[in-house]
């Protein structure tokens, strides 16, 4: 029997990885060029009189830096180019008031301007209360033009370098307020991750090699804890060469997100096929039989129903947001839907569980479900509560309140959920050997009430 489930659950795991490469096929292109710091392209004055915004960075500090580099500078002066720089919140309300201001007179608004006349200019930005985005908008003497038409005029190529003071309060720090410290929080997760295999990885393999009833269940586990561990790394990776060039490693950033995406799959796929299974399988099941992952072809379906609906919004919400990050602030529809997702998973999954545990006599089992119940819905729960908390902070520290609470909760259900499979597979270990070593315990009338 757990050969059978072995090789179901490896069929289902195929599958899960299949589908994650098609959502790789599809966020893998979207590397982050657009949220690096070290950017080169060319000012075109078509996308002036879009309004089109050439890079955003959260400023902070005293001396925080814009570097441009112009490789045709007699075009830039030809065409008047110069850079408009706008707090975020200023450039959305004048895009929003937009029919009581002229576009000269919106421009005009603008708190710091660089005229682009030489190769190579700098621009400081200092006096800065408190950490904010700000807008970098490219402007010539074609944006404003009301008989403006399309000209074969040669566009300005630039290379752009934004940097913000670091400790010593010099101009050499690529991250941005939103970002600082990250990179370290990701060297210590690593770190921590080194530490904990150094110490159980041999004990875990034991144990996983010697089977029982939650044999696959610590197989998918340990699958999620690898994929969450290669996702640190890969991060930890793309950051340190961000430190370096402000660009960093685009191939290991998209890699981190693909890896939590499929962790994230996995995860939601053995929490649901648990809880369904014990659901419908409690009215055939004895009490006597050891909990196990009780599959059937109804929960089966149920839970991949789910994780197919969870890939196809994860995919909508990278076409909205191709600015992608691990955890993304859910302004969109998609993300609002995904969050909406997770909250009546955890609500069904503990409306479920509340049924079993009510019901269940035995001692130990009602233990053993409090725990499960409480690991899955911190799970599922933590990621919309820390965005709902983030909404009181400022907006340069929401994307490291959701990204560092909501890895260290899932690390921390992870470990919940570890412990409690591993002592139930080390229970049910000692409780056969006691079965068969001990015939006086299979002969007792009281055997059934004490096996978990």
């Amino acid at each position: 029997a757990d050969q059978a489930v072995d090789v179901v659950g490896m069929e289902r795991s195929r599958l899960l990885w299949v589908a994650c490469l098609a959502l790789w096929g599809s966020t893998g292109t979207w590397l982050r060029g657009a949220q690096a710091k070290t950017i080169q392209g060319a000012f075109s004055s078509a996308a002036a009189r879009a309004g089109q915004v050439m890079a955003q960075f959260q400023f902070h500090g005293d001396c925080a830096l814009l570097y441009v580099r112009i490789h045709n500078v007699a075009t830039a002066i030809g065409k008047e180019a110069r850079l408009h720089l706008f707090r975020a919140q200023e450039w959305q309300k004048l895009q929003e008031s937009l029919p009581a201001y002229s576009c000269t007179e919106k421009l005009s608004k603008a708190p710091l301007i660089m005229s682009m006349n030489s190769t190579e200019q700098n621009l400081t930005v200092s006096q800065i209360p408190y950490p904010d985005t700000w807008y970098v908008l490219y402007v010539d003497k074609f944006t404003c033009m009301e008989n403006y038409e399309y000209s074969e005029s040669e566009d300005v190529r630039f290379e752009m370098v934004i940097l913000n003071p670091d400790a010593e309060g010099n101009p050499l720090d690529h991250f941005s307020a939103g970002e600082s410290g990250l990179h370290e929080f990701f060297f210590l997760l690593v770190l921590a991750y080194f530490v904990a295999a150094c110490i159980y990885a041999q004990s875990l393999w034991q144990t996983i090699n010697k089977g029982g009833p939650m044999h696959m269940v610590l197989k998918v586990l340990s699958t999620v804890l690898l994929l969450q561990a290669a996702s640190a790394f890969a991060n930890y990776l793309h950051f340190s060469r961000y430190a370096k060039n402000g660009v960093g490693a685009p191939f290991m950033g998209s890699l981190a997100e693909l890896c939590d995406i499929i962790s994230q799959m996995q995860m939601l796929y053995l929490l649901l096929s648990l809880c369904i299974g014990w659901t419908l399988g409690r009215r055939k099941k004895s009490q006597s039989k050891p909990l196990q992952w009780d599959s059937t072809p109804t929960s089966t379906a149920i839970a991949a129903v789910v994780v197919a609906v969870q890939c196809i919004l994860l995919i909508w919400e990278q076409f909205e947001d191709t600015n992608h990050h691990s955890y993304h602030s859910h302004q969109s529809i998609a993300g609002r839907l995904l969050i909406g997702m997770r909250i009546c998973l955890a609500l069904s999954l503990g409306c479920g569980l509340y049924q079993i545990i009510r019901t269940e006599r035995s001692t130990l089992k009602r233990e053993f479900y409090i725990i499960f119940t409480k690991g899955s819905v911190l799970w599922f729960l933590c990621h919309p509560c820390l965005v709902s908390i983030s909404l009181i902070f400022r907006d340069y520290q929401r994307e490291k309140i959701v990204t560092i609470g909501v890895i260290l909760c899932q690390l921390f259900s992870m470990i919940l959920l570890y412990r409690l499979f591993v002592s139930h597979s080390l229970y049910w270990e000692v409780s056969s050997l006691s079965s068969v070593t001990l015939p006086l315990t299979v002969a007792s009338g009281h055997k059934s009430r004490h096996h978990f």
